[in-house]
């Protein structure tokens, strides 16, 4: 018999995405040998997060005030804002050290056949912030996708006319693929964004 203590951190090391029931068991163990400090410092670390993390109120990120701190920050650039889907990929992207401007995160992609419409995404937001903002460069990050793309066309036809440059990150195939194994839409972008070999 384990006992209930145990089984409730084992079920709960289930919860989270990839962890099955052997590795469940383990990190449960693992726990039981940790420094009080250290498992304090955990079970904080979880119950803060939950508590804290709420979505900036300006460009929909993570942060634990109202404004993130990449909002309050007057040194990036404010001709250029990154469209993302996740919040996740913010954090990826400053990881990388290569963007200096703004970020705006959607809510998903719009996905008729899931019944996501533009609407539920947070569109209106996005397009008040670029009316309000005045960027001169708009960068689609989105999941490459039939959803990411066709969120990216709705709004560049939104967009059209208002002489704000739109882009969108390269795509295609990537170094060391093997050409058989490149889904068709891959391919496809590949072969549009084909660039000249200098």
């Amino acid at each position: 018999m384990i006992p209930e203590s145990l089984n409730n951190l084992i079920e709960s090391f289930k919860l989270l995405p990839g962890i099955g029931s052997k590795t469940a068991e383990r990190l449960a163990f693992f726990v039981i040998d940790m420094e009080q400090e250290n498992a304090n410092f955990f079970a904080d670390s979880i119950i803060n997060v939950k508590n804290n993390i709420k979505h900036c109120s300006i460009c929909n990120s993570l942060t634990d005030d109202d404004v993130c701190s990449i909002c309050n920050d007057n040194l990036r650039n404010n001709d250029i804002l990154c469209v993302l889907d996740d919040p996740k990929n913010v954090f990826l992207f400053e990881k990388m050290k290569i963007f200096n401007g703004k970020y705006h995160v959607l809510n998903g992609l719009i996905s008729p056949l899931d019944g996501i419409n533009p609407e539920d995404i947070g569109i209106n937001k996005l397009l008040d912030r670029i009316k309000n903002e005045k960027y001169k460069e708009i960068l689609f990050a989105l999941r490459p996708s039939i959803e990411g793309e066709t969120t990216s066309l709705y709004i560049k036809k939104i967009l059209d006319g208002s002489n704000i440059k739109i882009t969108r990150l390269a795509s295609g195939v990537p170094m060391g693929a093997d050409m058989e194994y490149i889904d068709e839409l891959t391919l496809e972008r590949a072969l549009v964004d084909r660039k000249e070999i200098e």
